[in-house]
């Protein structure tokens, strides 16, 4: 069966961001250049021969572009001996606004890279180093010019909000100087304390106060409002794009698609399991080097957690679950499955439905998880 997506996991990060709770070490050479390596055997044993046809590609991390210029032409060579870049609809790299000098973009240029997801959080240099980001703002700017300059010009950047000590008018601030870029592509997220980040230690601590839920609403209805005014359509919760801009890759997940989940603690779905990778970066380099398999664990998936599955994760696109290809997939319809939990949703004005699709509505939206509970099946 044709796995339509591979995500590549590069764990390595110049600084390590006080919200991070993604699989990330600091940057050293030595290490990057074993981990490379392992990477490599790990690609192997899923794609050993003819090149893999995917629709698309995403590397992400960590910080793909923290690496040094020979071993980020490594990984890019690797990527192209497996993978078929020619058929490739859409091939994104993560980076950081500071990261990308001129020869790293001619790299990712020079070998098929056509997207650039770049990690901007916000437009002020002293939140920015509040939260432990190394870049500046000016950094933005210079990244950017370089990427157009070079014609990757598809380049999404990401900004987060409910900071500690950020108001909405901060916010607004970073949502205005973004949008004068006229980019593409924004995806905003708002601020979670995680287990085993610098965050979560100082709010243990009694050092961090989180936003107050009626500005962090505000500050999402002010994102919303925003991004359509400059014709940004919001198509999934956190993200906003030009029509046909729409990640193809993560639009991959949201329609509950197979992807290879390949690297240090990446995640995958594969027929009939998810896989979730070995994530202390030893521990992987010294498995993958072994059999190529550094897999921790698999969760066998079978109709019960697809049916789930494609609820929670469809229902986080703007347009929501079509009823058509539900069928298709399952030989069900909707209402088969889940008439009453839909009419209940309605009820409560969480839902709403069309013709074609059933959706969040805006309240459904903001408690989403609450919503996505109701579609957990009994046993």
């Amino acid at each position: 069966m044709k796995i339509p997506s591979a995500y590549i996991h590069i764990p390595f990060c110049q600084q390590i961001c006080h919200y991070c709770d993604f699989t990330k070490f600091f940057y050293n050479e030595r290490l990057a250049d074993d981990y490379l390596e392992a990477l490599e055997k790990e690609i192997h044993t899923y794609i050993p021969g003819e090149k893999a046809d995917v629709r698309t590609i995403f590397v992400g991390g960590g910080t793909p572009t923290a690496v040094n210029h020979k071993q980020l032409e490594k990984l890019l060579k690797m990527i192209d001996d497996h993978f078929d870049i020619s058929g490739c609809e859409e091939y994104t790299f993560e980076a950081n606004p500071g990261d990308l000098d001129v020869e790293k973009v001619r790299l990712l240029k020079a070998y098929g890279v056509d997207r650039i997801s770049l990690g901007v959080q916000v437009f002020d240099d002293e939140m920015l180093e509040k939260i432990g980001r190394v870049h500046k703002v000016k950094d933005v700017y210079t990244n950017i010019d370089r990427l157009v300059q070079a014609g990757l010009t598809n380049v999404s950047i990401d900004l987060m909000y409910a900071l500690p000590g950020q108001t909405v008018e901060d916010f607004e601030k970073t949502i205005d100087e973004a949008m004068q870029f006229g980019l593409p592509h924004y995806s905003s997220y708002s601020l979670q304390i995680e287990p085993k980040t610098v965050f979560y230690q100082r709010y243990k601590k009694g050092k961090l106060t989180k936003a107050k839920e009626d500005d962090e609403a505000e500050m999402y209805e002010l994102l919303q409002r925003k991004l359509a005014e400059a014709g940004a359509v919001q198509y999934e919760i956190s993200n906003f794009a030009k029509p046909g801009f729409e990640s193809k890759h993560n639009l991959t997940y949201w329609n509950n698609e197979y992807y290879y989940g390949i690297g240090a603690g990446a995640h995958g779905y594969l027929p009939g399991k998810r896989t979730i990778n070995i994530r202390p970066l030893p521990a992987y380099v010294k498995k993958a080097t072994e059999d190529g398999k550094p897999v921790l664990h698999e969760e066998p998936i079978g109709l019960k957690e697809q049916l789930e599955e494609e609820m929670f994760l469809g229902l986080r696109k703007t347009r929501g679950v079509s009823k058509e290809l539900f069928h298709q997939k399952y030989g069900k319809t909707l209402v088969d499955v889940f008439g009453n939990k839909l009419t209940e949703l309605k009820e409560r004005s969480l839902i709403a439905e069309d013709t074609d699709h059933i959706r969040l509505t805006s309240k459904g939206r903001i408690l989403g998880n609450e919503v996505f509970q109701e579609f957990l099946l009994d046993e």
